[in-house]
């Protein structure tokens, strides 16, 4: 599959990849600083932002997307950063193809298991009617009826896209993320130690990364820091300086 990316900068190649029902411009503003340092390659997932749609969607095939991507870009040991289900795709590349990566970064998101959390956000993305509901501000209305928090549903919103004159459209594949959203929330496959440099960056306010998690991930990352920010689930959205900081500091080495 040939996904759809952006690229900036100069340097040693870093990889980032997004969360669940996000895109590649969730990061750009974060990209183009550290684009001063790295080349950077922004990806959209498949069944999200202009990437194509499929019906296989499980993280050993969002692997196999980023292996092939690496292949077809002719991309040398790069550095792969990824949040939540970005952070588990990543985490599930160093399991399958630890000699393809010389760093792994990982925000908010643990190897294991989640129960399904979403019901909320589907049931409202669900409830809008796109063949009579034809204006961002009738689907925020809709949308509120589901979920209170603002910040939420701009962030789905910024999904929605002109498929033609008056007919809105989800960019991201909504049937099939529907479908196998249990999927999204199952644990690392074909687990073996990674030994490469890693960096865990955490949300105090968050429950994705408890302290209780911290054995299981120096049990399987070998060599890794942990990072705590104060903030929710949206470390490098909630406080990108203090993000980007941890980050060079991992990543830039005298």
């Amino acid at each position: 599959m040939q996904l759809n990316f952006k690229k900036i900068g100069e340097g040693e190649p870093l990889v980032i990849l997004h969360g669940l029902f996000g895109s590649l411009d969730n990061w750009m503003s974060l990209a183009k600083k550290l684009s001063c340092h790295f080349e950077v390659y922004v990806v959209d997932a498949r069944n999200h932002g202009q990437s194509p749609h499929s019906e296989e969607f499980n993280y050993d095939v969002m692997a196999d997307d980023l292996y092939e991507f690496i292949l077809h870009h002719n991309i040398i040991d790069p550095i792969i950063l990824g949040h939540s289900m970005g952070g588990k795709t990543a985490m599930q590349f160093a399991m399958n193809y630890p000699d393809k990566l010389t760093k792994l970064i990982v925000a908010d998101i643990a190897p294991k298991p989640y129960p399904v959390h979403h019901t909320a956000i589907i049931d409202g993305m669900l409830s809008i009617n796109l063949d009579i509901i034809n204006t961002r501000k009738g689907a925020n209305e809709e949308l509120s009826k589901h979920l209170d928090d603002f910040s939420t549903r701009q962030f789905l919103l910024k999904n929605l896209y002109w498929i033609e004159k008056e007919k809105l459209a989800w960019r991201f594949n909504l049937p099939v993320i529907t479908r196998d959203i249990e999927i999204i929330g199952q644990g690392l496959e074909n687990i073996e130690p990674f030994e490469k440099p890693t960096l865990f960056i955490r949300g105090e306010k968050s429950n994705y990364i408890t302290t209780n998690d911290f054995v299981i991930i120096k049990n399987i990352f070998l060599n890794t820091e942990i990072k705590t920010m104060n903030t929710g689930h949206w470390v490098h959205a909630e406080k990108p300086a203090e993000f980007l900081e941890i980050l060079n500091s991992f990543l830039i080495t005298d």
